[in-house]
């Protein structure tokens, strides 16, 4: 079905096009794009992305966690086979994963790829408990993997001598569980992932690239995990700011508006999408990609065609 939206180019795909297309950038992390083994879905978005002035001539993806069956009750609502019983929550296998476009080669035979690491294997777990037992189960624990979709290392090819490393994932939402606060623990360690990796690799130069569903002030979830992260010596925060999110502040947050990526319904804004430079790079600029309805760049409902999430750019300045 996203192949043939894409093909058909609907209204919601021309929307996503055109804001990438606006933007152009180099290399761009897709968020909860559903993966197919082949890239067709992928290649198609390059080809429309093409037509409008921007060649994207490598795509990457990996199977995600999302929809990935385990055959086990993962949410401890005591049925079977839904969509929460998934490694990672999806109707189906690949639902909603990640994708990677870039205008250099991408060196797919070096990517590191951490997805299978199980839940119960990382460092200090905050595994999730009720009535001092393990959640839902320890059958459950036992197979369940720490990433929601992935957490992938892609290595890019600038030059000869010079290898980027786009830090891909996107973390659970930090709700839709109980008292257990089960998606609150795992969507905190999925950040901690990368502080953890950080701390223990001096791969460089890299971005972190991806969703962590987390704001650092507001909304609900264990705010440490992204502030930590945030505030972590080998990367830098730019800071990414729009016009559109204050003129969409909601007045009972605490966080900039500036700085806010999404516009949830019920949580109002937040900000949940990231890119996150290492700090030996020089960063010439940054920004969401969220116009004031005043801006001439203001895309109207084609902007809300492109979905909630707003598109976080940041220019970095490379020595190749």
């Amino acid at each position: 079905m996203l192949l043939r939206d894409i093909r058909k180019g609907t209204d919601d795909v021309l929307a996503v096009a055109n804001v990438i297309a606006h933007i152009a950038p180099d290399i761009i992390a897709l968020q909860d794009i559903d993966y197919d083994a082949d890239n067709l879905a992928l290649n198609a978005l390059a080809d429309l992305l093409r037509d409008k002035g921007q060649d994207y001539p490598h795509v990457f993806s990996l199977r995600p966690n999302t929809g990935r069956i385990t055959g086990l009750d993962m949410d401890g609502d005591g049925k079977l086979g839904e969509a929460q019983d998934a490694q990672g929550y999806g109707r189906f296998s690949g639902d909603g994963g990640m994708g990677l476009l870039s205008k250099f080669p991408i060196l797919a035979s070096n990517v590191l790829d951490f997805s299978d690491l199980l839940w119960t294997d990382f460092p200090n777990a905050q595994l999730p408990m009720q009535d001092d037992k393990l959640f839902p189960s320890p059958e459950a624990l036992a197979v369940q993997r720490l990433s929601t979709t992935g957490h992938w290392v892609v290595p890019i090819s600038l030059s000869p001598t010079m290898t980027f490393n786009a830090l891909m994932f996107h973390a659970t939402p930090p709700v839709f569980d109980g008292p257990e606060d089960r998606n609150g623990w795992r969507n905190h360690d999925e950040i901690a992932f990368w502080t953890q990796f950080l701390d223990t690799n001096a791969i460089t130069p890299f971005a972190i690239m991806g969703t962590s569903n987390l704001d650092p002030i507001d909304g609900e979830g264990r705010h440490m995990a992204m502030k930590s992260l945030l505030t972590h010596p080998k990367l830098q925060d730019p800071k990414p700011a729009s016009k559109g999110g204050i003129s969409h502040a909601d007045p009972d947050h605490s966080g900039p508006a500036n700085l806010d990526t999404v516009d949830y319904d019920g949580p109002g804004n937040l900000r949940v999408d990231y890119v996150l430079p290492s700090a030996d790079l020089n960063v010439a600029g940054a920004g969401v990609f969220w116009p004031a309805p005043s801006d001439t760049l203001f895309l109207g409902t084609d902007g809300l065609a492109a979905g909630r999430h707003r598109l976080v750019w940041v220019d970095v300045i490379v020595n190749r």
